[in-house]
């Protein structure tokens, strides 16, 4: 049996087949095959989950030779792509349209299925998350028929925008896509408090914005990305190269591993690394302005709180560390996004801060995690379905409203449980 592992590498399995199809077609035959021989099927995209989301012991399927622009109607907006395709070539191609995704995450890796499928998101107050700019799902169900969902199906397109791969496999999506446009991107550091203080504010005042801080400095890395009229402006080639390989990169892994060998050095580590951070700016298309390389691996959790609860959970992440004077060198993340409507999305129906922790590869993570998820269950805290976290049905369904409309969904979409394993079993019940 041959061994599929996630990006981080710390996410494995051997499943008894591993199928690639090449068109819709194949990939409903490959359905139909494993159900009739009793397997189940996962789905997996390009492997930037952090969970055990595409594990599989049945049949897992890679779609990422679905891809590519389908249908597209620049007037609209409305473009149809394969559910392989990688948020890299979408950008790409939709440039080519004249069209661009109005919010994105900062890893551009993903399968636009996977995206969706976990509540992946970018940054924005006003802005929602990835799934939210979805009009219309193409599943392949188990009996191997394509169900095509738009605005008209409610509550089942609203499940199928977060559906986890336990619906169906996504052979299609259909994205509402924006004119192109240009972003001012501003990073500089400041000191943590007053940033913490003035969050909401900050939030409030730009179209994209988000921290990174180090639990052992002082200051915090602020990304402040606004729409502009400018004409492009990118950082030369040399200087790109030097900020996001050699610093965001290079220097990250050298640090972090030096941190692994000798982790009472951590916190020297890592007010070194906030030094670092130094201020820059760039004025570029804005997939290439959401968009950062990322060489390093880890893993991570991330939690959704409500909006305003995000600089205290924040300082009480902090605070953890430092007083237990825990060996983690990575930076912690705060985003924004709005409200939305789908049923699963950590952002249903409030408005979202997202805390983002990281654990470089090879190090202890659990008690930290463990530590950090007691703090976001205090604040109702939602998780992102593509990274680490250690809930269940039980302790999930309090926190979505719309719970039950979500396994309504799945049991018409899916009742016989085809599209399963023991991540979906453990979280959905």
């Amino acid at each position: 049996m041959a061994e599929w592992r996630n990006w981080a590498g710390d996410q494995a399995c051997r499943p008894i087949e591993i199928v690639r199809p090449t068109s819709r077609d194949e990939l409903a035959g490959a359905i139909v095959g494993a159900v009739g021989t009793g397997r189940t099927v996962s789905v997996a995209g390009s492997g930037h989950s952090f969970t055990e989301a595409a594990l599989s012991d049945g049949i897992l399927i890679e779609v990422g030779a679905l891809s590519g622009v389908l249908d597209a109607d620049p007037g609209s907006g409305l473009v149809k792509v394969g559910g392989g395709t990688v948020l890299a070539d979408l950008n790409e191609a939709l440039a080519g349209l004249g069209l661009a995704m109005e919010n994105l995450g900062d890893i551009d890796r993903q399968t636009v299925a996977g995206a969706i499928s976990t509540g992946t998101h970018g940054t924005g107050a006003k802005l929602r998350n990835i799934s939210a700019q979805v009009e219309g799902v193409e599943l392949v169900l188990a009996d191997g028929a394509v169900r095509e969902l738009g605005l008209d199906d409610g509550d089942l397109l609203r499940a199928a925008r977060v559906g986890l791969g336990a619906l169906g496999a996504i052979s299609a999506v259909t994205l509402r896509c924006v004119p192109a446009f240009t972003l001012d991107r501003v990073d500089k550091p400041l000191p943590r408090e007053e940033v913490l203080d003035s969050f909401g504010r900050r939030a409030a005042a730009h179209d994209h914005f988000e921290l990174f801080t180090f639990p052992y400095a002082d200051s915090a890395l602020v990304l402040e990305r606004n729409r502009t009229e400018k004409a492009p402006r990118p950082r030369g080639r040399a200087a790109a190269f030097v900020n996001d390989v050699v610093l965001e990169n290079w220097a990250l892994e050298a640090i972090s591993a030096a941190g692994k060998v000798f982790p009472g050095m951590i916190p020297r580590f890592s007010r070194l690394a906030a030094r670092l951070a130094s201020g820059s700016r760039a004025v570029d298309r804005s997939d290439r302005i959401f968009a950062n390389e990322r060489r390093v691996r880890f893993t991570e959790m991330e939690y959704g709180v409500p909006r305003e609860s995000g600089p205290e959970a924040a300082r009480r992440v902090i605070e953890w560390v430092r007083s237990n004077r825990y060996p983690v060198f990575f930076p912690i993340e705060m985003r924004v996004t709005a409200a939305d409507d789908a049923l699963l999305s950590p952002s249903h129906d409030r408005d979202t801060a997202y805390i983002a922790v990281h654990q470089y590869r090879g190090m202890e993570w659990r008690p930290y995690f463990e530590a950090v998820e007691e703090i976001m269950d205090s604040y109702s805290g939602r998780p992102h379905w593509g990274k680490r976290h250690f809930q269940t049905a039980e302790t999930l369904a309090p926190r979505y409203p719309r719970w039950a409309e979500f396994q309504a969904a799945r049991d018409e979409l899916d009742p016989g449980r085809a599209f399963t394993n023991e991540y979906a079993q453990r979280v959905l019940g």
